[in-house]
């Protein structure tokens, strides 16, 4: 589990200010149920499939390293 506030001593500026640990939460929807992150999960990953900027990566990918 993230923890809530930024480590103590920390320089590194990504973990300064009030939001950053906020919005890290909010992207792994900590508030959500299983089956809510597995609904997400589906949807997320259905919408990737079908997106024409995964199909020009995907083909970037295949034409320079070879990975389907």
């Amino acid at each position: 589990q993230p923890r809530s506030s930024h480590p103590a001593g920390s320089q590194l500026p990504c973990f300064h200010g009030s939001s950053t640990i906020r919005n890290l939460k909010e992207r792994f929807h900590m508030n959500m149920t299983e089956e809510q992150l597995q609904l997400l999960i589906e949807q997320m990953v259905d919408g990737s499939m079908r997106s024409i900027t995964t199909k020009l990566y995907d083909g970037f990918q295949y034409l320079t390293n070879g990975i389907m």
